[in-house]
């Protein structure tokens, strides 16, 4: 591929990654639902996506993740859902108020559109994985709480795994 197809097939998002000890639940669950997308992207909430973050500086990123006055963000999770056939998510059940505010802290813009804060267990433009069946969701944590205190800045380039090129601490 040409460089500078690469530069234009370049996606940048602001990414919570899901802390240890749940990461390794989520995970073994994530593996099982869609080894296509665990092998991607390990488990996360996606934070801003790349159209939000296109006209900003992505220098200028961690310094404003360090500077956001409220720590770290405290996010908590309700019962597995399905989407779009065989897609599978946690959805943001508390925690959303405060999740919203940093969205619009990162972007420096108070009318950030509102982004529904959730887990991906399974992605449904991947095929359906053997592993996927309604049991296997039903072993997903029925209430899920997590301490994010890391954002990190992810890249993907065409369908290559995602890379993490900064990361930085949630309020110093």
């Amino acid at each position: 591929m040409p460089a500078n197809a690469a530069a234009a097939s370049l996606r940048t998002q602001l990414t919570l990654f899901v802390p240890s000890p749940e990461r390794e639940q989520l995970e073994a669950l994530r593996h099982q639902l869609d080894p296509v997308q665990a092998a991607l992207i390990a488990a996360h909430v996606t934070l801003c996506r790349e159209d939000e973050i296109a006209a900003l500086a992505a220098d200028t990123l961690p310094d404003r993740v360090r500077r956001w006055p409220h720590g770290p963000l405290m996010l908590a999770f309700g019962a597995p859902q399905r989407f779009q056939g065989h897609g599978a998510l946690l959805p943001g059940a508390q925690g959303l108020q405060a999740f919203q505010q940093l969205r619009q802290w990162l972007l420096a813009d108070a009318a950030a559109r509102v982004h529904h804060a959730h887990l991906t267990l399974a992605h449904p433009r991947n095929p359906r994985a053997p592993g996927n069946t309604d049991a296997a969701l039903d072993a997903a944590p029925p209430a899920l709480r997590l301490r994010l205190s890391q954002v990190a800045l992810v890249q993907q380039a065409g369908a290559q795994p995602w890379r993490l090129p900064q990361q930085a601490p949630l309020g110093g």
